[in-house]
This record gives C-alpha cells, structure tokens and sequence, in this order.
C-alpha cells in the first residue's frame, strides 16, 4: 500500500521561505509522479507543482514559477518543495500526491491515487 506523507508546513512572513518534504512509500519501483497541490480557505484545490522521478522533469503552475521548486531524493523516498519568496496568497493546506505515472493535464486530481494528510502554510504580511 502507498503512503503518502507531508510535513514541513508552517507560519511565516511575506518574504520567508519554507521547504515542505513529502515521502512517498510503499512502490515497488522509484519512478513515479509527485504532485504538490494546495488549498485555501473558500477556493478550489490547485495544482503547483509536479516531479516525476524517473527522470527528474518538471512542471510549475505560473504562480508559482520562478518561487518554488520541486525536487527529489530517491534514497530517502522524498520529494521536497522549496517556497521561497513567499507571499500572503501562498496560505493554504498543502498537499502531496502520488500516481506511477503523471496524469494529463499534470494537475488532474483524479489522476493521483493516493494524497497525503496535508501541511498548512500561513504567510503573513
């Protein structure tokens, strides 16, 4: 059974950066898509990133581009997002997910099977 679990979440001000870690486990193989997709409160979840890890490609929503970047470590399972330059539109419930291979469009929800828990971010101005 995949898991999928996020941790790193937390509450800084407008400019901070913070790296939120996701481990994915239970594959038999180390070649799968990650996605990252956030929450806020009264909007739709939206898709911010995504990784897959057999070669490392990647894929940003535009608001996002240039900020964050997602990246992987296969000997610890884990995919991390790196936030830099944050801003108060960033607060939301993050979320990391897991498919073998990258659904199209790579923010298709329904393409990812297993989600984790959720990591809040708050960023305040």
């Amino acid at each position: 059974q995949v898991q999928v679990v996020e941790s790193g979440g937390g509450s800084v001000e407008a400019g901070e950066s913070l790296r939120l870690s996701c481990v994915v486990s239970g594959y038999t193989t180390r070649h799968y898509c990650a996605g990252w997709f956030r929450q806020a409160p009264g909007k739709e979840r939206e898709g911010v990133a995504r990784i897959y890890t057999g070669g490392g490609s990647t894929t940003y929503a535009d608001p996002v581009k240039g900020r964050f970047a997602i990246s992987q470590d296969n000997a610890k399972n884990t995919v991390y997002l790196q936030m830099n330059s944050l801003k108060p539109e960033d607060t939301a419930m993050y979320y990391c997910a897991a498919a073998r291979f990258c659904p199209t469009p790579w923010y298709w929800e329904r393409g990812f099977a297993y989600w984790g828990q959720g990591t809040q971010v708050t960023v305040s101005s």
